[in-house]
């Protein structure tokens, strides 16, 4: 990756979209046998400084649409989360509490558990997942309904009536203009089909268009999103948020956050390549085998030199080249 291709944008380790470029500058050092011997931290902690550079470029180009510094930003920050909030659910709202990167364990044996980049609970006792979705592939439409059910199903303790069941709300601010209409924001409720009437079961979802650029608080906040730089952040508040985790004290935590997902990362991808270069390792042994048995029919004089090249595949010159050095002797012409 050349100078040109760090401008700003979201090229860092999260969930929502993984750089392989950069990905793999932080797993370059783990070679096959080491990856296979599960080594993967001891490589990364070794290249520590090295990676670390890597790792300070990536922040210095991060936006809020990167589920790493947006769950810093709102998740330990009841100001601007609120602020958020105002903006796209267009009233007053007071939040007392907001996690990041809260994660949700189904208590299903086997269940898929979710992190929800910023969790937000207000005065009512409301519950606020709050997204950042780049890409297309995490945005299913199902996903909300499934973030909404991991919510719902935390908000009753036994022995309480459905009816006590607080409002939730899904939100996700895309990357992109979901239904291609140009709004803003999509909001999606239950009816009841024959009426037309709002169902009123307290489950809401919202979409956000992170390419909106109209002239009015949304639109601002969308342009706030999308600068890299703290100083081209209107909103103050936004800014000074995140200034403090890439030019401050919490720079730190970023650069944390940043290696923690990177290690995830690369245990995963080594999880896969040893599948991968088990199964290699498999198909190399049957070829082995193979070339073997081709090269002892030919030594015992039961193959000619030329059916041998003809059976391993091979050009005359390849397979005695090969039969040699694989310490078989080649019978002399007749």
């Amino acid at each position: 990756m050349n100078e040109a291709d760090w401008g700003c944008g979201c090229f860092i380790l999260t969930r929502n979209f993984v750089s392989f470029d950069i990905i793999f500058s932080l797993l370059a050092q783990l070679n096959r046998r080491r990856i296979m011997s599960g080594e993967t931290k001891e490589v990364l902690d070794s290249n520590y400084g090295q990676n670390d550079v890597i790792i300070n470029r990536l922040i210095d180009k991060m936006t809020l649409f990167d589920d790493n510094l947006m769950s810093l930003v709102f998740g330990q920050n009841i100001e601007t989360t609120e602020l958020l909030l105002r903006v796209i659910m267009e009233r007053d709202i007071k939040v007392i509490d907001v996690r990041g990167q809260d994660e949700l364990k189904n208590p299903m044996i086997g269940g898929r558990c979710i992190t929800l980049d910023v969790h937000a609970i207000d005065v009512d006792g409301r519950h606020i997942d709050i997204e950042v979705q780049i890409n297309a592939e995490g945005s299913h439409v199902r996903r909300a309904r499934y973030h909404s059910s991991m919510m719902d199903a935390r908000m009753l303790k036994e022995g309480q009536e459905f009816k006590e069941i607080k409002d939730s709300y899904v939100i996700f601010i895309y990357d992109h203009d979901k239904f291609r209409k140009g709004l803003p924001f999509y909001h999606i409720q239950r009816r009841v089909d024959e009426t037309g009437e709002v169902f009123g079961d307290g489950s809401h979802i919202i979409y956000v268009n992170g390419r909106y650029e109209g002239n009015d608080d949304i639109g601002r906040m969308m342009r706030d999103f999308h600068q890299c730089r703290p100083e081209q952040i209107k909103s103050e508040a936004l800014s000074k948020a995140v200034a403090y985790y890439k030019e401050k004290e919490g720079r730190g935590a970023m650069s944390e956050a940043v290696r923690q997902y990177a290690m995830e990362y690369a245990k995963e991808y080594a999880k896969e390549y040893a599948k991968e270069y088990g199964e290699e390792q498999k198909q190399e042994g049957i070829q082995t085998g193979r070339r073997t048995e081709i090269y002892l029919s030919v030594q015992d004089g039961d193959y000619s030199v030329q059916r041998g090249a003809e059976k391993a595949g091979l050009s005359l010159e390849e397979f005695e080249k090969s039969m040699s050095e694989a310490g078989y002797k080649i019978p002399e012409p007749v």
